[in-house]
């Protein structure tokens, strides 16, 4: 299937997941070889930042490349090498990044609108701060620090479907989310072993099917979130508020800490160890 930049766009940003053509279809697309790329960020400045819209990345090895806050929106990075890449305060708006590898990349404070990262490795990479809004289905984020990010749902856009973070079948094993806002994300039969999820919100959030085994959720906010098959063993839920969550086929609990616990069901309650 053959797409313009317009119909890619509007495909994404009308939460269409359509199959993405091959990097020699991406009409519209100018392909940038490395040397480009490098180019480019070094002749850029604070004041004016490097220019990358709507550029053809994918596939090429990018590691260790300062984008520090270039525009690099609507551009294609499928199948990019990334790693230590520096994407600080990048402009990543409806960027495709599927299948990328972004092992210890930063993308500190980037903005992540309308994201496709599905099956991109984020493993020990840097998302503090950032704006996330997109698709990381089956993403490897395993020891991500995640905190301070705003990835909670854009709920302006109801017209166009609930556009939010999808992380199911992700792998987020000892990633630290804290203090971020994932408010109606989904984290779907993801695995969040051992991960930090300290005064994290998580209001309306999707953990079906999650592992949160051993996982830190301290003070944090999952009123109204679907825990369905969720495995909670040996997990610290300490004054974490469940008011309005449903619980079907929850596993672990008799395991876990819930001093403090507000909302959880009475036949599931247990006296602090």
């Amino acid at each position: 299937m053959l797409l313009t930049r317009g119909s890619t766009l509007r495909a994404f940003m009308f939460g269409t997941l359509v199959a993405m053509p091959a990097a020699a279809e991406w009409e519209g697309y100018e392909k940038l070889t490395r040397e480009q790329v490098v180019a480019a960020v070094e002749q850029s400045s604070p004041k004016a930042p490097a220019n990358l819209y709507a550029k053809n990345l994918s596939n090429v090895d990018l590691s260790g490349v300062d984008f520090r806050g270039a525009n690099v929106s609507a551009s294609v990075f499928n199948g990019a090498k990334l790693a230590n890449a520096k994407l600080d305060q990048c402009n990543l708006t409806v960027s495709f990044m599927e299948g990328a590898e972004l092992p210890e990349a930063s993308l500190r404070g980037a903005v992540m609108f309308s994201i496709q990262l599905a099956g991109s490795n984020l493993s020990n990479a840097n998302l503090s701060g950032a704006r996330l809004i997109g698709d990381l289905r089956k993403a490897n984020l395993s020891n991500a620090t995640l905190t301070h990010m705003n990835a909670a749902a854009d709920m302006r856009n109801q017209s166009m479907g609930l556009m939010r973070a999808n992380l199911p079948y992700a792998t987020l094993t000892g990633a630290d989310l804290s203090d971020s806002d994932f408010s109606r994300a989904d984290f779907s039969f993801s695995d969040l072993t051992d991960a930090r999820l300290l005064r994290t919100k998580l209001y309306r959030a999707d953990f079906s099917g999650a592992r949160l085994i051993g996982a830190d959720l301290t003070g944090s906010d999952l009123r109204e979130a679907q825990l369905i098959d969720t495995d909670f063993t040996r997990a610290n839920l300490t004054n974490v508020d469940f008011t309005g969550a449903t619980f079907r086929g929850v596993q672990g609990l008799d395991s876990a800490t819930t001093t403090g616990a507000k909302g959880l069901p009475e036949t599931l309650t247990r006296s602090a160890p």
